[in-house]
C-alpha cells in the first residue's frame, strides 16, 4: 500500500482486523517520507506488520519504477527508526520453515529448534537448527509476499523490455467480475502453477501471472462482497492475517499483512 495514502487504505481493511492506532498513523506519517528520501527510493509501500512476542515489526518496502525490480525491505518496532533486513537467500528460506516458533520482537535473537530427519529407511536424526530473528523475518516477509500477496487483473501491465508497471488504464473491476477467483492475480515474478491460463479474452501483456483460482490447495481463499457490493475483501486462509480489498469500479486497491508470520500447514486436514 502506497505510503501517501496509507490512513485512507486502511480504513478499507479496518472490518479484518487491520487497524493502526492513532499515534502509529501519525510516527508512519513522519517517517516514511524520512524513509524514502534518506534511502533515495523511487516507490515505497506499507506492508504490514508481523507480531511477536514481546515487540512487532512494522514493514515497508521500496523499488524503482519497475514493480518486478529488486526490493529493499526495512522495519521498525516503533514506527520512527527503520533498519534493513539483508534479502535471503533459497537456502535461508528452506531452513526458516523448519523454526515454528514465534518470533519474540528481538531481532538479535537466535532461536534454537530441534529438528528430526530421515536420511534413510532406517535411521531417524536429530538435528539443531539455529536461526537469527533478523534473518528468519527476512524469509517470512519474502515467503509471504510470493505465496499471498495479490492484485486485481489489468490493474499491472508487462511492457516488452519486461517490466511491470501499473497500468494506466485500469479502471477497476465490475462487481460482476469482483466475486471471481480468476480476477485476481498473484503479484509475483514466478509462473507456479502448471495449468494454461486459457481464456477468451487473454492478453499477453495482462496476463502473464498466475490467478488464484488455481491455488492448491483449493479454498485457500475466502472472498467477501462489502457495503452493498462495492468492496471486494479477500482473505488468506494460508496465511491467516493476509487482506486485500478492491474498490469495485475504482483504481482502489491495496494487500497488507498484519499477523503471525505463521504458515497454516494443517489448512489440507481443514477443508
Amino acid at each position: 500500500m502506497n505510503f501517501q495514502t496509507l490512513t485512507s487504505q486502511i480504513e478499507h481493511l479496518g472490518n479484518s482486523g487491520i487497524i493502526l492506532s492513532p499515534e502509529q498513523k501519525a510516527l508512519l506519517e513522519v517517517s516514511l517520507p524520512v524513509l524514502k528520501n534518506d534511502e533515495k527510493l523511487t516507490n515505497l509501500q506499507f506492508w504490514g506488520k508481523i507480531r511477536g512476542v514481546n515487540s512487532d515489526y512494522f514493514i515497508t518496502k521500496g523499488f524503482g519504477n519497475n514493480y518486478f525490480g529488486p526490493k529493499r525491505y526495512f522495519y521498525s518496532q516503533d514506527c520512527l527508526s527503520w533498519g534493513i533486513l539483508n534479502p535471503p537467500d533459497k537456502e535461508m528460506v528452506k531452513k526458516s520453515k523448519l523454526v515454528h516458533e514465534m518470533l519474540t520482537g528481538d531481532p538479535t535473537f537466535v532461536s534454537e529448534s530441534k529438528v528430526f530427519t530421515q536420511p534413510d529407511e532406517q535411521e531417524t536424526e536429530e538435528i539443531m537448527v539455529t536461526m537469527k530473528e533478523e534473518d528468519r523475518l527476512a524469509c517470512v516477509i519474502q515467503r509471504i509476499e510470493k505465496d499471498v500477496f495479490i492484485v486485481p487483473r489489468k490493474a499491472f501491465i508487462k511492457l516488452s523490455n519486461g517490466d511491470v508497471i501499473p497500468n494506466r488504464s485500469f479502471e477497476g473491476l465490475e462487481a460482476s467480475e469482483a466475486c471471481q477467483f480468476y480476477n485476481f492475480m498473484h503479484f509475483r515474478k514466478e509462473r507456479m502453477h502448471s495449468k494454461v491460463f486459457n481464456r477468451p479474452d487473454i492478453e499477453k501483456s495482462i496476463d502473464f501471472m498466475d490467478t488464484i483460482e488455481d491455488d492448491i490447495p483449493k479454498g485457500s481463499w475466502s472472498l467477501q462482497m462489502e457495503n452493498g457490493e462495492t468492496l471486494v475483501t479477500l482473505k488468506s486462509l494460508l496465511w491467516l492475517g493476509l487482506v486485500f480489498y478492491h474498490v469495485v469500479g475504482t483504481k482502489q486497491f491495496g494487500c497488507s499483512y498484519f499477523g503471525y508470520g505463521d504458515y497454516n500447514i494443517d489448512l489440507p486436514f481443514m477443508l
